[in-house]
């Protein structure tokens, strides 16, 4: 794939010159670092200023990252010469980087001169790694040690980087950091392991450290809405979370890193977990002596399967891994956002999780003391969920029956968008005839666009209530167009499933602006229509700039 040329004007719009005018002051911070770690440190902080950041219609990377190349090539200075040495090593794009080193090329050809680490930024050799954490599994610190290289010419010792992988919360990248001591940071947790029977430490392959952290760059993109396509659902964790704090200052230094490690040449799938397996664990579990004296069955086996779901699809394929943090993020985090639970059911969770947590911990030879602890957690935790779980039946001012419509796979966070796909499932008018307007079969999805948008149905069935129009078309109907009833079917499948999240977070920008929802409809399928059949990619965007 061809990369673009250089443009002095990136993305469209006006570029803030007086915010590079400020960064560029900033930069001459670096004329005075000696080693390339401290530099590449600086420059990192300064393209973590905006990541993550959010503009709609813009590409907020783009816009800044390349707007400050085409400043510091421009000034000519000693300090811009500094600052696209750095960026042309931890730019966030190989476009930015491509572009920076150019740049930095032209400005010596021109008989500007920049600090000596200029010249040997960026030179590093992976010298070996490990993986620290507890038996608990809940996070995952892989620390990652270098050196420059000979030919870099720096006296600097051994560095590390260390990056936490947090797996309760999707298995994304929590925080980075970096350390001039990495003997004794190994040093450290080496006593920590032979001192805490519950402590991990392990040395690992640099080919995997660099699959672990790729993937977890991967997923922390898909939560900040960076990519577009199988969207991380995080779990007791905010974009800001993620956003702020030094894992902005060091992301860029992260990814450069992490570019430096050899890659591993077969890595190993991530475990997928079929509905028949997941079926299965769920029977051994149910058939446990720790089950036993759970008292519904039914309620037992459909809290079963949210503790399976939620460890199969959120903690990296490992359900029957248990923690006390796990537990606190699954009861108070995870289910009163994803999942409706059924009175009897939410009664039962707790009781159903306590026995998951015996049967699992004895499972994953987890010592005493620690299944202890989480059982504890579980406890302290009961009372809030209890008197915290939302019931979205009186929060959304819907019956229990509207609410199985709406929801047939307990999502509680497709709710908002489904209401607005098909708003007639709220409707008392439809109660009597339900089987008709199922959204999950495509005649029960015509049925409720039919009369949606057209106000023409006509009825498998005659109706005798004393709601019913006998079966006949209303004769202000419309009859629709095949091609219009397709676009609409499309549109309400595809905010039905989410699918791409983009289009319901576009649709809820034109609702806060005030447009009425025929209005917002329409602007979805005429975006819908001039990208049908074409990349998805090309439809995030144009939905993005609505």
């Amino acid at each position: 794939m061809s990369v673009p040329s250089h443009s002095s004007q990136p993305d469209s719009g006006p570029v803030p010159s007086a915010v590079f005018a400020e960064m560029l002051r900033a930069a001459h911070t670096l004329l005075s670092v000696r080693e390339p770690l401290d530099a590449e440190v600086g420059v990192s902080e300064m393209l973590g200023a905006w990541w993550a950041r959010k503009m709609p219609g813009v590409d907020v990377e783009r816009r800044l990252g390349e707007g400050l190349v085409a400043h510091a090539a421009d000034s000519g200075t000693p300090a811009g010469l500094a600052l696209l040495s750095g960026i042309s090593v931890l730019g966030t794009s190989q476009r930015q980087r491509r572009l920076a080193a150019e740049s930095a090329r032209s400005l010596r050809a021109q008989g500007v001169s920049g600090p000596s680490w200029t010249t040997s930024v960026g030179e590093v050799l992976p010298q070996s790694a490990y993986i620290s954490g507890t038996r608990y599994g809940d996070t995952d610190e892989v620390i990652c040690v270098f050196r420059y290289a000979p030919t870099a010419g720096t006296d600097a010792a051994h560095h590390a980087l260390i990056a936490a992988i947090d797996h309760n919360s999707g298995g994304v990248l929590r925080d980075a950091w970096v350390t001039a001591k990495p003997q004794q940071l190994i040093e450290r947790c080496e006593e920590q392991k032979n001192r805490d029977p519950m402590s991990v430490f392990a040395a690992t392959r640099p080919e995997r450290a660099r699959t672990l952290l790729e993937n977890a760059i991967q997923r922390t993109d898909q939560v900040l809405g960076g990519k577009p396509e199988n969207p991380v659902r995080s779990v007791g964790i905010s974009e800001q979370d993620l956003a702020g704090g030094s894992l902005a200052a060091h992301h860029a230094l992260t990814r450069a890193r992490v570019r430096s490690l050899p890659r591993e040449a077969e890595p190993p799938a991530e475990p997928v977990w079929r509905p028949d397996h997941r079926a299965v664990l769920a029977a051994r579990f149910l058939a446990s002596e720790e089950a036993a004296e759970l008292s519904d069955s039914y309620a037992a086996s459909r809290c079963v399967d949210h503790i399976i779901g939620y460890g199969c699809d959120i903690d990296a394929g490992r359900p029957t891994r248990v923690s006390p943090s796990k537990v606190e993020t699954f009861l108070l985090s995870w289910l009163p956002r994803r999942t409706v639970l059924l009175p009897e059911e939410q009664e039962a969770m707790p009781h159903v999780l306590a026995a998951w947590i015996r049967w699992a911990g004895a499972r994953n030879e987890l010592p005493e003391s620690a299944v202890g602890a989480t059982l504890d957690a579980l406890w302290n935790s009961t009372a809030v969920f209890t008197n915290t779980y939302p019931d979205p039946a009186s929060s959304f001012g819907l019956r229990q029956e509207v609410i199985r419509r709406l929801l047939p796979d307990g999502d509680l966070a497709a709710l908002p968008r489904r209401m607005f796909a098909f708003p007639l499932l709220t409707s008392d008018l439809l109660a009597d005839s339900a089987h008709e307007f199922d959204p999950t079969t495509r005649e029960g999805r015509r049925a409720l666009l039919k009369l949606d948008h057209f106000g023409h149905y006509e009825s498998p069935t005659e109706h005798r209530g004393k709601h019913s129009a006998g079966g006949r078309t209303p004769s202000s109907g419309e009859t629709p167009s095949e091609e219009d009833l397709a676009a609409h079917e499309r549109l309400a499948e595809r905010l039905w499933h989410g699918d791409p999240p983009a289009l319901w977070n576009a649709a809820q920008r034109l609702l806060d602006r005030g447009c009425g929802r025929s209005v917002v409809l329409q602007e979805l399928l005429a975006v819908l229509a001039d990208t049908d059949g074409h990349d998805e990619e090309e439809l995030r965007e144009r939905l993005e700039n609505l």
